[in-house]
């Protein structure tokens, strides 16, 4: 990872989209890419990035969906959720615009950073 990129993205807010903005751009995705865990893979076409986690069982999946979900309240910007018994798939892709932005880049590190 990129400390850096890392670090700007944890310390950045959202900020609204509502469309009419182009989707970053293959260089500048693979840049902020270089400041998230390893995990995250960009996905459907560079449109969307997504990160399998595991847990030990339920309990500590939803533990980690909850606070997913409270990153999501506070920046407005809302992943889609694949959750198993003891799995989680977090997929962002910022929909206004039909592929990625600096949000989604912003709240995947802020996921990572529950781990850190």
């Amino acid at each position: 990872m990129n400390d850096g990129i890392t670090h700007t993205l944890r310390q950045g807010r959202c900020a609204p989209c509502e469309g009419g903005v182009p989707p970053l751009d293959h260089d500048e995705a693979a840049r902020l890419m270089s400041g998230l865990h390893p995990d995250w893979q960009r996905v459907e076409d560079g449109r969307a990035i997504a990160r399998e986690l595991g847990f030990a069982n339920f309990h500590d999946t939803m533990a980690f969906v909850n606070a997913v979900a409270w990153i999501a309240h506070r920046e407005d910007h809302h992943p889609d959720l694949e959750v198993g018994y003891n799995r989680c798939r977090v997929r962002y892709s910022t929909h206004a615009i039909g592929g990625l932005s600096r949000n989604d880049f912003i709240c995947a590190a802020r996921v990572d950073a529950l781990f850190s």
